[in-house]
């Protein structure tokens, strides 16, 4: 099935900005490899520097035939090979910083592009926020706005329904529990999306972030 021109661009711009992240969360692995593991494991610094070394090739390949992608079975089976590449650089990354492992929850991609696109099922409760398009929405902010930008819409929105600010007036908590709906479910999206800034070396792994 071959994509539409609007959908095409948003699938190549997310792929593209995983790649660039795994690629700069990489180099900071190898960097701190280098740094600690050097020093005190050796033998396990010139085992895992190869696999560093190949998920770069890998991310360069995949950032290239992302350009041929037309259809949604090639983007299907280039998103499992990124996610595959990424579970990978996961896996060496906890033995390079000695942490356990994180637990990545796959997204279907048929499901991630239609959320993309804003084709939304039923619907529940008023405040219910079922697609990432309808978040984005109603954050007032365009679609593929990093989490850091989310977040301080959601801070101001916040702020200006919030009853303290409108003398007692709480005829705006409807709207208050959408913008709350909006922002969880962009907060979960962005992090499964993996879209989440690159881990500085030498801070503490949290999974939770």
């Amino acid at each position: 099935m071959a994509f539409s021109t609007n959908r095409l661009f948003k699938y190549q711009r997310g792929m593209r900005r995983r790649i660039g992240m795994l690629r700069a969360k990489n180099a900071d692995s190898l960097d701190f490899a280098i740094d600690f593991m050097m020093q005190e494991r050796v033998d396990s610094y010139f085992r895992i520097e190869p696999g560093l070394e190949e998920i770069d090739r890998s991310l360069q390949q995949i950032e290239e035939e992302l350009e041929t992608i037309r259809d949604l079975s090639g983007a299907i089976r280039l998103e499992s090979r990124l996610e595959f590449v990424e579970d990978r650089w996961d896996e060496l990354d906890s033995e390079v910083r000695e942490r356990p492992r994180r637990r990545r929850r796959k997204i279907n991609l048929a499901d991630f592009l239609k959320a993309a696109g804003g084709e939304s099922g039923p619907t529940g409760s008023a405040s219910e926020v079922t697609n990432a398009y309808d978040a984005y929405q109603v954050l007032g902010l365009e679609f593929g706005t990093t989490l850091a930008d989310v977040t301080t819409a959601f801070r101001q929105r916040v702020k200006e329904l919030h009853p303290d600010a409108r003398n007692g007036d709480r005829s705006s908590e409807p709207e208050l529990r959408r913008i709350l709906a909006a922002y969880q479910f962009l907060k979960e999206y962005l992090s499964l999306s993996n879209t989440e800034p690159p881990i500085s070396r030498g801070a503490e792994y949290n999974p939770s972030e």
